[in-house]
């Protein structure tokens, strides 16, 4: 389990270039006119870990299997769009399945590559983005709303739960924020989220900028900064044209690229983790002589919901969980000697799996 993200921009930002070359591959076409993509292309890349080649190693494991994160490139969208203009309507079904927007914004100048509205302003295609989102959002609410009004009168109580929650985004998009500011209990989260409405996804805006400025950033990508910082929001700083040439070197000619770009990791790496950061997600690990794996968890699971990751029955089973931390298993060079240490601990069920755990689980059948 790794999380997908959905990658969204006005047309000629940059966004199928950094999608092609994050996923190492040509299916997105990269083309200098609005919607060159038209269906949305999805890519899976492992999540990198350097923790993960540490523990195959003192494991002895025979294969090394990561993470994975899938990235969905989805259609250009314009003014209009909940409208459905342009490939609006596409745009605004696609988004809906993803876990978290990644929102290319073109922060470099390039008198070759048009911009759709002739000018280059990142936080101006944010806003153009956002309205048309919330407007799609307004106008489902006020459909879903009209649609409730028989059960509501015969006391459905999921009629009026959803009529609530419901009415409290549409006020807020009314005042002109997305329904992500609302504040939501623990007991309505389920139904929040049941909502499906596009403005409660979580938000990173990536910043496409020059080479010259992808260790830096530039004007253009310190607005953006400051208006994520603002809306409580990510952002992160990544060369498009960069990660396209990285995306064509060996590990070694990468490494050397990016010592001579002045930048410590690639662009995917720091894109990653922004994800994992937006959307408070963690990583255990399994370790083995056949593998050492990754697993994607949000942040706060219980030892069970982690073991269900693997399998249903490991979770519906679930006897406890023997625990060494990542630093504990390193330090005393694997399972038998962080047994040795006292450092294996048996963790039962309300113990809730802390990032970098290397776990063994045990569970009746």
């Amino acid at each position: 389990m790794g999380f997908k993200m959905g990658i969204v921009g006005l047309p000629n930002v940059g966004k199928s270039t950094l999608f092609n070359a994050l996923t190492k591959t040509a299916a997105a076409q990269a083309a200098n006119f609005p919607f060159c993509t038209i269906e949305p292309n999805v890519g899976e890349v492992n999540v990198p870990d350097a923790r993960l080649d540490t523990l195959a190693r003192i494991g002895g494991s025979a294969t090394i299997i990561p993470t994975r994160m899938t990235f969905v490139d989805i259609a250009g969208l314009v003014k209009g769009a909940s409208k459905g203009e342009g490939l609006g309507n596409q745009f605004l079904a696609n988004i809906r399945e993803v876990d978290a927007i990644a929102h290319v914004l073109r922060c470099f100048e390039d008198g070759d590559v048009t911009h759709v509205e002739g000018r280059v302003d990142p936080v101006a295609d944010a806003e153009v983005i956002e309205t048309e989102l919330m407007l799609a959002d307004l106008e489902s609410i006020e459909k879903r709303r009209a649609g409730l009004v028989r059960k509501l009168k015969g006391g459905d109580k999921d009629a009026v739960l959803q009529e609530r929650l419901l009415a409290a985004a549409q006020a807020a998009l009314e005042d002109g924020q997305p329904a992500r500011t609302v504040e939501v209990s623990a007991e309505d989260q389920k139904a929040w989220k049941g909502l499906q409405l596009l403005t409660t996804k979580p938000i990173l805006y990536v910043c496409n900028v020059d080479e010259a400025s992808a260790a830096t950033g530039n004007a253009f990508s310190a607005e953006v900064e400051k208006m994520a910082a603002e809306q409580g929001a990510a952002s992160v700083v990544i060369s498009a044209r960069i990660e396209e040439e990285i995306s064509q070197l060996d590990a070694e000619e990468a490494g050397m690229f990016l010592d001579e770009m002045g930048l410590t990791e690639a662009g995917l790496d720091r894109l990653i983790r922004a994800g994992y950061d937006l959307l408070h997600l963690e990583t255990y690990f399994t370790v083995g002589p056949k593998e050492a794996r990754a697993w994607t968890i949000p942040a706060g699971t219980s030892a069970p919901k982690a073991a269900g990751v693997i399998h249903g029955d490991f979770e519906k089973g679930f006897i406890r969980a023997e625990t060494i931390a990542y630093d504990d298993f390193v330090a005393c060079n694997g399972e038998q000697g962080a047994k040795e240490a006292g450092k294996m601990r048996a963790e039962g069920k309300a113990y809730i799996v802390k990032d970098g755990d290397v776990l063994h689980f045990l569970f009746n059948t």
